[in-house]
């Protein structure tokens, strides 16, 4: 579609709209790196109880780096914490795995929709060198069965599997009905807002979640939010969000708290952001250990004082 212009941009502005915002949830490991299953139950309620949805075995919650006895165990701990009826989000990701591509999704979709979760479909680079026509039936194919699925593109800084689509395929993504959202992690504020346009032209009640973890904002504009920043202190976005429902303008400055911390954590590397979630929440208290997976990449020792410095902004009070 054409180029967007300034006042196209300002024209999106929805005040006062109800933001719906899913968390994507950190998870935690202990000291001796076996997953920290009570503190990670703990997380999960307090989130749910902020407001916000829960999405596990996300980019988060290192799904490329779990063995499947771990991301099973994951979807019990979630089921049982959240308990029956409570809506969450499960990231289905294939990547690095050998076998007919469909069948392998369709098991992780119907495992997750077994406990209870709504299926979040990870891309992987086998999907690459798909033609618009070809990925869209692909999709078809993973979704035949289900009734609620959220697709999932991904920009490369955070996992070589993922894809940004080009919008023919996105456009064709809109015509799938099983297809009822999709998560935008292109870390590119003008891409997302191509995408609002189109969805709102071609199919209104589509839901976009924004994973920009540097434009948090992208809510004032029409996207929801699923977003790993948001795991660091999800009563922080609950109250942003509610202030923007009220037509507060102590929105902008929250938003922009919240905002540095995302600057801070969401640097490059963009994965070591994981690490960063692990110190912020120790820091509270939250977590046991500021531990992440042995596989994922870590920050640097003084990570904690810049951590420090954005609990101050926003209020909150570490160990």
């Amino acid at each position: 579609m054409d180029n967007l212009t300034i006042e196209d941009c300002l024209s999106r502005i929805r005040p006062r709209r109800r933001i719906t915002g899913i968390a994507a949830t950190l998870l935690p490991f202990d000291a001796h790196g076996r997953i920290a299953e009570e503190a990670f139950v703990a997380h999960l309620r307090h989130t749910h109880v902020q407001g916000l949805y829960n999405a596990v075995n996300m980019d988060t919650g290192y799904v490329q780096l779990l063995d499947d006895a771990q991301k099973q165990r994951v979807l019990e701990l979630t089921r049982d914490a959240l308990g029956p009826g409570v809506p969450f989000f499960a990231g289905a990701c294939m990547e690095g795995r050998e076998g007919d591509i469909v069948s392998l999704y369709r098991r992780e979709i119907e495992r997750i929709e077994r406990y209870g979760g709504t299926p979040v479909l990870f891309q992987t680079a086998r999907m690459h060198a798909l033609p618009p026509v070809e990925k869209a039936h692909l999709y078809q194919q993973l979704c035949a069965g289900s009734t609620r699925v959220l697709a999932f593109e991904l920009g490369r800084m955070f996992a070589p599997g993922g894809e940004i689509w080009d919008e023919e395929t996105f456009l064709r993504l809109l015509e799938i009905p099983q297809i009822v959202g999709a998560k935008h992690s292109s870390l590119d504020r003008n891409t997302e807002l191509r995408r609002l346009a189109l969805r709102d032209r071609y199919r209104p009640e589509f839901a976009i979640y924004t994973g920009n973890d540097l434009a948090i904002d992208m809510v004032i504009y029409g996207s929801d939010y699923l977003l790993g920043l948001a795991t660091f202190c999800p009563e922080k976005f609950a109250e942003r969000d509610a202030l923007w429902h009220s037509g507060d303008p102590g929105f902008f400055l929250l938003n922009d708290a919240l905002q540095h911390l995302g600057n801070v954590a969401f640097r490059a590397p963009v994965p070591a952001y994981r690490h960063s979630a692990a110190i912020f929440l120790h820091r509270l208290g939250r977590i046991p250990t500021p531990a992440t997976h042995p596989h994922s990449p870590a920050r640097p020792s003084w990570e904690a004082e810049l951590l420090t410095d954005c609990m101050a902004r926003l209020g909150l009070t570490g160990n």
